[in-house]
């Protein structure tokens, strides 16, 4: 019993602008869980994103959908910290936050592989891949654009890959739908289409 008391917790950190959470966010969330064995995964909305052209839907709505969408998933706990922060949001410090907050926990970063071939233009990427294992997971249309992660040739850069079914999805294509008067039911949960339709959400292009 004290040998498994000693091991050290396996935190999942999974970022994004969730705007809208679709079944492929959640389809990612457990396979992970699941695939690396976590004891929590913090699905993380984001609040200023630096890297984002276009404006976001402002975050109690992001906030308030992710709780929706992931509350049938066990060991998943919706982190508000990105969008309570002032200023831009940089994942290194949300890294740097839950180390300090769960000492020797081994943190893993689940990211796509657009996201994967770009990490090294992140805010003090050195960092992040220090702070935690890397998780990429592939996408429906990364086969064609770039093929699959390579990490760059950096001593200690932690690669995982995260083998789940490719789900066709995105929130860009939700959106759409959404904006032409088309149903995003198939691509979204049952309660968050209900919100997305109570709030008004996404109603223009």
């Amino acid at each position: 019993m004290s040998s498994l008391a000693n091991q050290p917790r396996n935190i999942g950190v999974f970022g994004g602008s969730f705007d809208p959470p679709h079944r492929g966010h959640v389809a990612l969330a457990e396979a992970a869980i699941a695939q690396l064995q976590l004891d929590a995964l913090h699905i993380i909305p984001t609040g200023e994103a630096w890297h984002k052209a276009r404006t976001l839907t402002p975050a109690n709505h992001r906030l308030a959908m992710a709780q929706l969408a992931f509350a049938d998933v066990a060991r998943v706990v919706v982190d508000e910290r990105e969008i309570r922060r002032t200023g831009p949001s940089y994942t290194v410090d949300t890294l740097h936050e839950l180390q300090q907050e769960n000492p020797g926990a081994r943190l893993y970063l689940l990211i796509g592989e657009d996201q994967a071939r770009a990490l090294t233009t992140w805010m003090r990427w050195e960092e992040i891949v220090q702070l935690a294992i890397i998780c990429v997971a592939a996408r429906a249309d990364s086969a064609g654009s770039g093929g699959l992660f390579n990490a760059p040739s950096q001593p200690g850069f932690p690669v995982q890959r995260l083998d789940m079914p490719p789900v066709p999805v995105s929130a860009t294509d939700i959106r759409q739908r959404i904006a032409a008067h088309q149903s995003a039911t198939p691509l979204v949960f049952e309660s968050v289409a209900r919100y997305i339709d109570l709030h008004h959400l996404y109603q223009t292009a």
